[in-house]
């Protein structure tokens, strides 16, 4: 499936209008109600709400998990909301990559089986696999521990496994649910360091729904839904001068309001 070229002023993630409604019987259960959301390219964004809110929706939405109601959604120039189910299994393999809450990793497999799994769906030869899971599990500081199973990983370990997988294809866009949810503080915290470097050091524009406030903290821009609508849309000023962030990376969102506060 061909990407058409993105213009450099178009966000990689467009909810243009978008509902999700639900049938429940006789009654029709309205998840999602006319959101719209743009997110541009190489941004790190987080989206917090309480449970039901619909966050887990709009993020199947967006990784292609999910159909709208109605509306479109566009990832990188591809309209997805448009695509059969064959056309989303394969466009998820090259375009999406996942981080989830408790890892997924698969118990007999060793990382670096476990990061090859992806790559197995795609026309490649064994040794450009080998080459590429190899980079990316030194990447994440794991090169010494191929060959251990997940059994013999710290929680911590594990997680990094499974973002070596979401990042072993070159997705454009990664999205995280939960991604320390099931870590304590201090590993919570490394891997929150591990996503912000690679994300700059990558170009990835990451996606994170979280209920933690430490992780929504860290992010560059966040976005608060409740009943199925955003409410708040927020740039954290931190980031814009932290070391591992310049302002070329802020989001489109972030300047419009930037722009608008200067004219004020």
């Amino acid at each position: 499936m061909s990407t058409p070229p993105l213009r450099s002023n178009e966000p990689i993630v467009l909810v243009d209008g978008c509902t999700k409604n639900y049938s429940r019987g006789s009654e029709t259960v309205s998840v999602l109600k006319s959101v719209h959301l743009e997110i541009a390219r190489g941004d790190f964004v987080g989206l917090i709400g309480p449970s039901g809110s619909g966050k887990t929706t709009l993020l199947n939405l967006i990784a292609g998990l999910d159909q709208p109601t109605t509306g479109r959604v566009v990832i990188n120039g591809v309209e997805i909301s448009s695509l059969t189910e064959a056309q989303l299994a394969l466009w998820r393999t090259n375009a999406i990559g996942f981080v989830f809450q408790f890892f997924n990793l698969i118990p007999v497999l060793t990382a670096f089986e476990n990061v090859e799994l992806p790559l197995l769906l795609l026309n490649m030869s064994r040794r450009r696999r080998r080459e590429q899971v190899l980079n990316i599990l030194e990447l994440v500081g794991l090169g010494h521990r191929l060959t251990h199973r997940p059994g013999q990983l710290s929680g911590g370990e594990q997680q990094r496994v499974g973002i070596a997988r979401a990042l072993v294809t070159d997705p454009a866009l990664v999205v995280a649910d939960e991604p320390t949810g099931d870590l304590d503080s201090r590993k919570s915290q490394e891997i929150l360091d591990l996503l912000q470097e690679l994300q700059v050091r990558l170009n990835k524009t990451i996606l994170i729904v979280t209920h933690d406030l430490a992780v929504a903290a860290r992010v560059r821009r966040l976005l608060r839904i409740s009943d199925g609508q955003l409410i708040d849309d927020t740039e954290n000023p931190e980031s814009v001068t932290h070391p591992l962030f310049g302002s070329l990376n802020v989001s489109n969102a972030a300047r419009v309001k930037r722009a608008e506060a200067a004219r004020s």
